[in-house]
């Protein structure tokens, strides 16, 4: 780099900043700096950014030489790339080549070869791209198809999905690949690069591997030169094997035999043209046929032909292929081999129909000369079972709008359709010509064919007659009136089978509809409750007791009172007295179940409640705890209901040494209560020496000798407890207050779980006492801050208050 070149340099980095610097009044810039300082701060990261790209850019071309023509396209790509990442136009990075020294011509060069990789990149995999597409491989590979069929456009995708046949192209387990361990057909045209193996065998052997070259020839030791191409492997073979008499005089006489092979095959190139997802050049083996290269080509596109495919040779049409005939009979007859400079075309498809509905495989088909609306259906694989075959609709376009076409059954092998039909195939009318149906409590309900002059009793008989607890003396018949409407006819079953009553003669659709005597009522129960082992609600059956009831309810409780027993049963009447609505009825059974001849007069209603009272002196071990510095700690069985915490400790054997009572806790129900047992332990007739209930415990901790200081202090502390000291004292251990303490709300937790706070009356503190175990909390002192808005809505209430009272007075 020149001086004069790098002093240029500096001078647009500073008048670039300057630039910056100077869109601003000075007014406008502090503005900006307290109102937005996010704005400002972006504004320098872009100008440092600009000014970092420029110094990168620098760099790297300093490292080149100082012509287009010696950078090569990664130079450029890398270019490119900083100037994508910093926001650089076209433009901008062109000047910036200028700036280093790059000429006018340079500069148009540099343009280009950045529009040509830019098209190129976009041009890549893309199915236009004028570029040759060569396929250097022997074999189609799920991961190269893969990435081929990401570039498909989606839309065209979606199309193709619909179209029948090309779905097969996108299946990586059929790629139609040649099978190379087989057998060499014995019509196999040799040609250059294919591989000979020959063998002699008898009384002497020998072994030779044969190149086909560019000439067509073969070469074999001292024989001359042996042309093959263009010949098959058949009478290749016999042409060598002549040849090789005159080396081997027992070929002719039958002592040796001589076997040709053919050990390696030659790749072709061929080419596939038009309506192809990815057309070009390919590489395959001289096994390939044509399937094989139309998959590796993607098959045809959304617009593309399936059944005229054609195949040239030396710019002669030699084959056609139908890939129906494969997609339908799986007859690959069609398929052809190919060879070097083959040309396969796909062109674009003249007739498609869409069917849809309901037929087996409803997609978009394409049509041949001849192909008619039967032709169609054997494609889509017919209709399905719900399919009315009676008549088929048909949309067609017509030049100036669309109309509708009916075919019927007999129609459908001569009807020619049209390109661009659309074939709708209706399903079945959900409704039945010939039906009628019976439910509810009936044997066999379902729905029956409507024989002639069926009736009713002919209907249930077919049914296998009514269930024994079918409500005759109504039945409902549905029927749908001439214009559909349904109507209901309700029947008296019971008169039409005893012959009282006339039979009914149904109709098409009729539903006949029989009720149980259970769906007519309120579904019966006994519920049991009280002292029994599974309380429940139990089904009501005839001739229940009360001893069975228990006893389907698992039995009396060990605490059960088998004398007192209450049922509870309806008032089954009207009027009277309107205050009494249930019955009580108090009953005694035999304890152990035992069949009485009383329980025969006392038997259950439908609906009665049971319960069983429990014994009146009756009930389950209840125990407390106790744990702990006492001599005996653990659960305890309460002997009544008058024992208290005092008895408790007795019971535990008294406390320990150690014991200390004033932090003793006392739960109950889980949450503990503030109790001084110290003066329930001194005084027993005192109201801190509670009533003992079940699950209650009681933990008397070991004296701990310490207060712990925690908070808003200096110093959070734990100390040994001195009798002597107050809470002032234990504050300066702890190195006395913070500036966030509130002193007025100091409080003490004691080791009980009580609380005590600082109180304060006319300026006067009093702290809580301190005792073995307390716990000192000092908490911070949260001060109220007003926001700006609201001092100043409080300073212009001053000011207006102000007002008023000097206006006040002047008039005053």
């Amino acid at each position: 780099m020149t001086e004069r070149a790098k002093l240029w340099e500096d001078r647009f980095y500073f008048i670039l900043l300057d630039l910056y610097f100077k869109s601003f009044s000075s007014f406008v810039f502090i503005y900006l700096i307290l109102e937005n300082p996010r704005k400002i701060k972006s504004m320098f990261q872009n100008i440092i950014k600009s000014f970092l790209v420029l110094l990168c850019l620098n760099i790297s071309w300093s490292s080149f030489a100082q012509s287009v023509d010696e950078l090569s396209d990664e130079d450029i790509k890398n270019f490119m790339q900083q100037a994508q990442d910093s926001g650089m136009s076209e433009e901008q990075l062109a000047a910036a080549a200028a700036a280093k020294g790059f000429t006018a011509s340079d500069i148009i060069k540099f343009k280009e070869r950045m529009n040509k990789l830019q098209s190129d990149k976009k041009s890549v995999g893309v199915k236009n791209s004028t570029r040759e597409r060569t396929v250097d491989s022997t074999e189609i590979e799920s991961a190269s198809r893969d990435s081929k069929r990401q570039i498909i456009d989606e839309k065209a995708e979606t199309r193709r999905l619909k179209i029948f046949g090309l779905n097969i192209f996108n299946n990586q387990t059929l790629n139609f690949e040649p099978n190379l361990n087989i057998a060499t057909p014995r019509n196999y045209v040799l040609g250059t690069n294919d591989e000979l193996s020959i063998d002699i065998t008898g009384y002497a052997y020998a072994h030779y591997d044969a190149k086909v070259n560019a000439d067509g020839n073969i070469k074999i030791e001292n024989l001359n030169p042996i042309f093959v191409a263009g010949q098959t492997l058949e009478q290749a073979k016999i042409k060598i094997v002549q040849r090789l008499k005159t080396l081997f005089g027992g070929l002719g006489s039958g002592g040796l035999s001589a076997d040709v092979t053919l050990s390696k095959i030659r790749s072709i190139k061929v080419t596939v043209i038009g309506e192809a997802v990815f057309p070009g050049t390919y590489t395959v083996t001289s096994l390939a046929t044509a399937f094989n290269v139309l998959y590796a080509a993607g098959g045809p596109t959304d617009i593309g032909s399936l059944r005229n495919i054609e195949v040239f040779r030396k710019g002669k049409k030699v084959k056609t292929l139908d890939l129906y005939d494969f997609l339908l009979k799986g007859d690959l007859t069609d398929d052809i081999g190919l060879i070097d400079q083959d040309v396969v075309l796909i062109p674009y498809v003249d007739k498609r129909v869409t069917i849809n509905g309901a037929v087996r495989n409803p997609k978009i088909y394409e049509l041949k000369n001849g192909d008619n609306l039967n032709a169609v259906l054997s494609f889509a694989g017919g209709f399905n079972e719900m399919a009315y075959a009676k008549a088929i609709r048909i949309d067609r376009a017509t030049d100036t709008e669309k109309k509708i076409l009916t075919v019927q059954k007999d129609e459908y092998a001569k009807f020619v359709l049209y390109k661009g039909d659309i074939i709708v195939v209706d399903s079945l009318l959900e409704r039945y010509e010939n039906k009628v149906s019976v439910s509810g409590a009936i044997f066999r309900a379902g729905k029956y064919e409507l024989e002639p002059n069926m009736t009713i009793k002919k209907l249930l008989a077919q049914a296998e007659g009514l269930k024994p607890e079918a409500f005759k003396e109504r039945v409902l018949l549905y029927r749908e009136k001439p214009n559909a409407d349904p109507e209901l006819i309700p029947l008296n079953l019971t008169q039409i089978l005893d012959g009282t009553g006339t039979d009914i003669l149904l109709q098409k659709n009729d539903s006949l509809l029989i009720k149980s005597f259970d769906e007519l009522r309120e579904k019966r129960t006994i519920q049991v409750d009280g002292e029994i082992n599974k309380p429940s609600v139990i089904n009501f059956v005839d001739n229940l007791t009360v001893s069975d009831a228990i006893m389907l309810a698992g039995g009396f409780k060990d605490g059960a009172n088998a004398s007192r027993i209450e049922i509870a049963r309806r008032v089954k009447a009207d009027g009277g007295d309107a205050d009494q609505n249930v019955q009580i009825v108090k009953i005694d059974v035999s304890p152990n179940l035992g069949i009485l001849e009383k329980d025969k007069n006392m038997l259950l209603q439908a609906f009665d409640r049971i319960y069983v009272r429990k014994m009146s002196r009756y009930e389950l071990q209840k125990t407390v705890s106790i744990s702990g510095e006492v001599n005996y700690p653990g659960p305890y069985t309460l002997n009544d209901k008058k024992e208290r915490i005092s008895d408790l400790i007795e019971k535990a054997g008294g406390i320990k040494g150690q014991a200390d009572l004033a932090s003793a806790k006392f739960t109950r129900n889980g949450i503990q209560m503030g109790i001084d047992l110290k003066k329930a332990f001194d005084d027993k007739s005192s109201n801190q020496n509670l009533l003992l209930n079940p699950g209650d415990i009681l933990d008397i901790p070991r004296r701990k000798e310490t207060v712990t200081i925690i908070g808003n202090v200096y110093n959070p502390i734990t100390v040994p407890y001195e009798p002597t000291l107050v809470l002032k004292d234990y504050l300066s251990l702890a190195g006395g207050t913070n500036d966030s303490a509130y002193i007025k709300k100091i409080y003490v937790k004691y080791g009980n779980g009580r609380l005590s706070k600082t109180k304060y009356f006319l300026g006067i503190k009093t702290f809580p006492k301190i005792e073995n175990g307390s716990e000192i909390y000092v908490p911070v002192h949260k001060k109220q801050r007003w926001s700006a808005a609201e001092r100043i809505a409080v300073s212009s209430s001053l000011v207006s208050i102000a007002t008023i009272m000097v206006t006040i007075i002047r008039i005053f």
